[in-house]
Parts: C-alpha cells; sequence; structure tokens
C-alpha cells in the first residue's frame, strides 16, 4: 500500500483558534477617605418634577405651602453655640465593612484512635512534672486536647524550675567552693611539708636528738612487751621475747663491774635504762640495757676505735650485769649465770647498747662466749646450741633499732665492739 494510502481516512483536526487578549482590569476608584469626603463637591440634584396644582381645600383649612426648589442653605451658627460633632464619615459614603466572623473549628476528630494515645503516651512515662512537648497534630490539623495529669506527691510544683536560685543556693555554693579551696590548700601543705620533712636529717641533728631520746620516749619503744624474731634463732628458727622486768632509770654507778665502768668513763653516764626478757619456754632470760653518754660524736667515735683494737667488747672480764628483779624467771640470773653478751658503741648516737643472757634455771657456766662467736654456723657451744648468743644479739638488735627511729635516723648502722 502506498503512503497516500496511509493518510486517507485519516480525519482533518481544524486547528485550535488562538485565545482572545486579555482585557486589562478596570481600575478601581480608591476608596474615599470618611475624613475628606465632607470637603468634596456634593453633586446636584436632580431637578424637581414641577409643581402639581394642589386640589382646591375644604373651606377653613389651611392652605399648603410650596415645596422648594433647592435645599435651604445652612446658616452659621451663632456665636458660642457648640459645633456638632463632626461624622464619621461622608455623606452617601458605604459603610465601613464589618470584620469577618472567624470561621469555625471543624469538631475534634474521633480520639480512640492509635495515634491519640500515642501523642498522649509521653504523659504517663514523664509524669506531671516533665517537661512536655507539643503533639503531634491528627490529619485533620487540629491538635487534640490536652489534659493535664494530676500533680504526684514530691513533684516540684509547675515553674519551679525556671526560678532565679535563692540566697540559699547561692549561699551553699560559696560554701562549697570555700570548702573545696581549704580542702585543696590542706592537702598542697601537707604535700609540701611531707616533701619537705622526706629527706634525710643530718648526722649532727640525729645525734643532738639522741640525747633526749630516753627522756622523751615512751619505755614501750624503746622496750616492747613482746618482740617477735623471724628467723633469728639457731638454724633459722622463730624466736619470741616477753618483758618481764623494767629497772627504773638511774646513773651507772654500781651497774657495771668495776673495769667494764672503767672502759666507758671516757665518754661519761647521764641516763642507764634496762630491762629483762624471758623466751617463749621460759628456759632462758637476757638483760638489755641502754647507757646515754656525755660525749660528742668525736669522743663516740674514739671510744668505739678503743672497744674494736683492743677487743675490749670479747673479755669475760668485761662482761654487762645483768638486771634480776626477784619473784620472775629471771630471779637467779647473776654474774655465774652469764652464758653470752654483746657490748656495741654507738658512733651516730650518744649511746652504749649490750645485752647479755643466761639459763633460767638458775646454772653456772665455766665458759661464757660472745655472741657473735655463738651465732656463727658450725659453732658447737652450749651458748651457741642452747640459742643464748641468739638471744643476746637479736634483742641488741632491736633496741639498737628503735633507739635509731626514735632519734630520727634511717639507716640502722650498728658497731660491734666485741
Amino acid at each position: 500500500m502506498s503512503t497516500d494510502a496511509e493518510f486517507a481516512e485519516t480525519r482533518h483536526i481544524p486547528p485550535i483558534p488562538p485565545q482572545p487578549p486579555r482585557r486589562p482590569a478596570p481600575a478601581q476608584a480608591p476608596a474615599e477617605d470618611p475624613h475628606t469626603a465632607a470637603l468634596r463637591r456634593v453633586p446636584p440634584e436632580p431637578p424637581m418634577p414641577p409643581a402639581v396644582p394642589a386640589a382646591p381645600s375644604a373651606p377653613g383649612a389651611r392652605p399648603v405651602p410650596p415645596r422648594p426648589t433647592a435645599p435651604p442653605r445652612a446658616q452659621p451658627p451663632a456665636a458660642g453655640t457648640p459645633l456638632p460633632p463632626r461624622p464619621d464619615r461622608a455623606p452617601g459614603s458605604p459603610a465601613p465593612a464589618a470584620p469577618p466572623a472567624p470561621e469555625a473549628a471543624p469538631p475534634p476528630a474521633f480520639r480512640d484512635t492509635a495515634a491519640f494515645h500515642l501523642a498522649h503516651s509521653q504523659d504517663l512515662w514523664s509524669g506531671a512534672g516533665a517537661r512536655r512537648t507539643p503533639s503531634a497534630a491528627p490529619p485533620g490539623g487540629v491538635p487534640w486536647p490536652r489534659t493535664p495529669l494530676p500533680p504526684r506527691p514530691g513533684d516540684p510544683a509547675p515553674g519551679a524550675s525556671r526560678r532565679r536560685p535563692g540566697a540559699r543556693v547561692l549561699l551553699a555554693a560559696a560554701c562549697l567552693v570555700l570548702g573545696i579551696g581549704l580542702i585543696g590548700g590542706a592537702a598542697a601543705g601537707t604535700w609540701l611539708t611531707e616533701d619537705a620533712s622526706g629527706a634525710a636529717p643530718s648526722a649532727e641533728a640525729v645525734f643532738a636528738k639522741g640525747r633526749d631520746v630516753w627522756h622523751d620516749t615512751p619505755v614501750d619503744t624503746l622496750f616492747p612487751r613482746v618482740v617477735d624474731g623471724l628467723g633469728v634463732g639457731p638454724g633459722g628458727a622463730d624466736r619470741t621475747w616477753t618483758r618481764i622486768a623494767v629497772a627504773p632509770d638511774s646513773g651507772c654507778a654500781g651497774a657495771y663491774d668495776p673495769k667494764l665502768a672503767a672502759a666507758l668513763a671516757p665518754a661519761g653516764c647521764v641516763r642507764l635504762l634496762r630491762a629483762t626478757y624471758v623466751d617463749a619456754t621460759h628456759s632462758s632470760v637476757i638483760t638489755v640495757g641502754a647507757q646515754f653518754t656525755k660525749a660528742d660524736a668525736a669522743g663516740m667515735m674514739a671510744l668505739n676505735t678503743r672497744f674494736s683494737t683492743r677487743n675490749l667488747g670479747r673479755r669475760t672480764d668485761l662482761m654487762p650485769l645483768p638486771y634480776a628483779k626477784k619473784e620472775t624467771p629471771a630471779a637467779d640470773f647473776g654474774r655465774a649465770q652469764r652464758a653470752s653478751w654483746t657490748v656495741r658503741v654507738l658512733t651516730d648516737l650518744p649511746a652504749v647498747v649490750y645485752a647479755v643472757s643466761g639459763f633460767a634455771d638458775g646454772r653456772a657456766f665455766t665458759g661464757p662466749q660472745p655472741a657473735e662467736a655463738a651465732v656463727r654456723p658450725g659453732t658447737t657451744t652450749a651458748p651457741a646450741e642452747s640459742g643464748l648468743g641468739h638471744d643476746a644479739k637479736d634483742l641488741a638488735d632491736r633496741v639498737e633499732a628503735d633507739l635509731r627511729k626514735a632519734a630520727g635516723g634511717t639507716a640502722p648502722k650498728s658497731e660491734d665492739a666485741s
């Protein structure tokens, strides 16, 4: 089929006519101002129709005057006569249009819906005192009315959180800041004091303070009631000593044998402190003592050198005397019962520390042995195997350490004179 045949039966569609030109909107006359309309020219009234002759009146009736063709001209008011009130609008002008009446709100939508309950579920969780946000409006555009929940006990009053802080709140905040400042200042002062006191005192200060230890330190500090020695006995055994007697502080007269008193005389004697202990088995007794001297550091150094070079601490005729108090396990502890001893001349303190031990049953010893020799491994003497050498040495170590601690010393330092 040819191309002309394809369009043979096609209907002819007439062209769409163009749209007519848009006419301009008529200009609206300006609205008349009610205050200035009175000053404009009033158009003349239309001509009155010709008067119709009146009908003959009845006899005795008054004649009717003819109607004037023009309105009477207003006369100016007399002097003193108040002017009439100005009209709020010009004669003949249209009255102002009344404000449009508000449209009636559409009736609230049905509340028994899932959206309504979801919008009001926040009140069930947050309560009356929680912050409420406006719920979403329903599809109609009108929000559902909110029903306030009754306040619960303990809830703050409405608007209480918006109030400005009162004087009590400001006073509490000031007290809190002041307290924090005081605590911080005290902590800083303590830190500075500890830092300053953490430095080791000088040797001169420790030596000077050591002179007053005998009357500034409690007796239970220098001579504890119970002394525990862990692993200090023979073969590393534990030892425990209990104090059974304390001698009154006194001078050195009559406290030593004559030869020992003569050897310690160059240092002088200020005070002598003594105490006696018994071991856990009540089989051995030990007397420990501390003599405070008058010598200075050089004098104590010279005395220590003399004891060390001449072995004065090893001589049996220079053993210290025990303190045997009656009615105690040490009642029979005398010169003949002395089995082991130690004498130490300190150089950092003006003091001499000693200890002497023996059996509590009163047995005599013919061969006493210094404590430093009795504690050596492999020694088979009676003082070594019975532990009397360990008793004398360990208790002397404890008293020496307590003296240094009371004087402010840090590192234990012992000079054995034996």
